[in-house]
């Protein structure tokens, strides 16, 4: 399974679309405190619809309480300041992608610490950025492509080449 983690999350529609592509991936959710919502927001309720129910979720008081949480984890975090591109990577199987607050990313401390690990998605130069749950969905599905979509294809959908 993958591991979406959301650091500081401010937008509940955004969470509550990402919340339902993890749902549909078969993918983990992960807030990082502080939010920017409460969990019963109506615009997250509304925007994750019924699948808000099914989804696997876990709350961190802040980013060391989720280290702590998830020891040895290799995370990659998704950052326009990275100079890797997402698809320049092998994804693995219990991976997390950690993507950054709606006005202002991940925190410089936390890539300075690995950035090897920091990724990015290819924009036109000049623009600032995607939408947050635009940009989950990128890389988590890039993900699953890697990993063989485990768990998402019926019997004799899209046969692997």
């Amino acid at each position: 399974m993958i591991g979406i983690v959301l650091h500081e999350p401010e937008q509940p529609g955004n969470a509550g679309t990402i919340g339902r592509s993890c749902v549909c991936a078969g993918a983990s959710l992960h807030l990082i405190e502080p939010l920017g919502f409460h969990l019963t927001d109506r615009y997250l309720r509304r925007a994750g619809l019924d699948y808000w129910l099914r989804l696997d979720v876990s709350r961190y008081m802040n980013y060391a309480a989720f280290e702590e949480a998830h020891p040895g984890a290799r995370i990659w975090y998704v950052t326009t300041k990275a100079g890797r591109c997402y698809t320049d990577v092998r994804f693995r199987e219990n991976d997390f992608l950690m993507f950054g607050r709606e006005s202002g990313g991940i925190p410089e401390s936390i890539l300075l610490a690995a950035p090897e690990r920091c990724l990015r998605i290819p924009m036109v130069e000049g623009e600032r950025s995607l939408n947050l749950s635009n940009s989950v969905s990128i890389v988590l599905y890039e993900a699953m492509r890697q990993l063989g979509f485990p768990g998402l294809l019926r019997e004799g959908e899209f046969p692997r080449a």
